[in-house]
């Protein structure tokens, strides 16, 4: 048999041979495909398989140091690595040799075409980047033009912040100041004394005048405070007469406070004689009248006055006395 009638046959067997090693070529393809993907769940950015060698064109979407992300015609984004034995130049020039571009020259806009090598990470390691001298003018011109935009959009958006963390300060204060007029009418007792009189008697007695000279001594140095008297008396005697005694009582506390250790008049409150309507004790035992008889003295500071102003970066700044 001569050769010219063995090569249909040979036809026919090359032919059947392609046709079963192709399933398991594809197969192999779409596993390494599917590997790729599952490797990558953002199906944003493309993974480069290790060790590939490809090469594509796009756009440079984002820049940042020695890696740029590039989009092809089909949106697919991948990771490209500028290293220090990356040739990046223009097409054509003398000789087709183009012209030599540093790396910073890699800008947004600019439409690349990359050739290089899959690494680790799924990036390609670039071994050529080349792009044309007009597309290069044309990034050129796109960076000037946006790159002011962005700088200004960063400095309005950290005014912005500035206006904000001031709004927030003001609200603070504002906060602050309402909290202290709302607590005008509150007052808080800061020390009190209570001094007892002899039946019938309005007269201070020495002990009453040590108790008081020690009440003053606290009240001295304070601020916004006020001072509080109120007279008592126990049950004996008529209604009228033990207004008018516990009257003369608080007044008498009053007077030697005044007197004796200079305390602004405008620091008491009006004096007040209750009579016997506020007992403290049993006024069927000697022992609960002598405590009936009796005018409390009390220092109370106006809660609103006595706050201040907390600073905005800190809430936990302890109130002082102003």
């Amino acid at each position: 048999m001569n050769r010219n009638k063995l090569r249909p046959f040979a036809a026919a067997w090359i032919v059947s041979l392609l046709l079963a090693v192709a399933p398991a070529a594809l197969g192999q393809f779409n596993n390494t495909q599917t590997q790729t993907q599952n490797q990558n769940p953002n199906t944003a950015l493309r993974s480069v398989p290790s060790g590939s060698k490809m090469k594509f064109r796009g756009v440079v979407i984002t820049r940042d140091a020695d890696v740029f992300t590039i989009r092809d015609r089909s949106r697919a984004d991948y990771q490209v690595v500028i290293t220090d034995n990356t040739s990046i130049k223009t097409n054509g020039g003398f000789l087709r040799g183009g012209k030599k571009y540093p790396v910073t020259d890699i800008l947004r806009g600019l439409i690349v075409e990359v050739e290089g090598r899959g690494n680790n990470q799924g990036q390609l390691v670039a071994d050529k980047i080349r792009f044309n001298e007009s597309d290069m003018r044309a990034a050129l011109t796109t960076d000037t033009r946006v790159g002011p935009v962005e700088a200004n959009q960063e400095r309005m958006a950290g005014q912005m912040d500035e206006l904000y963390a001031v709004a927030a300060e003001a609200r603070a204060e504002v906060k602050a100041v309402n909290e202290r007029v709302s607590a005008l009418d509150d007052y808080d007792v800061q020390n009190n004394v209570a001094v007892t009189f002899k039946v019938n008697s309005a007269v201070l007695s020495p002990e009453a005048k040590q108790q008081l000279d020690d009440f003053a001594s606290k009240v001295n140095g304070a601020k916004a405070y006020m001072i509080e008297v109120a007279g008592h008396t126990d049950s004996t005697g008529s209604d009228a007469k033990n207004f008018r005694l516990s009257q003369q009582r608080a007044e008498a506390v009053v007077q030697y406070l005044a007197v004796q250790h200079k305390i602004p008049l405008r620091r008491f409150v009006t004096p007040m004689g209750y009579g016997k309507t506020e007992a403290v004790a049993d006024n069927s035992t000697p022992s609960g009248r002598s405590q009936n008889r009796r005018v409390e003295v009390k220092m109370i500071v106006n809660r609103g006055m006595n706050q201040t102003s907390t600073p905005a970066t800190s809430s936990t700044a302890a109130p002082t006395r102003p």
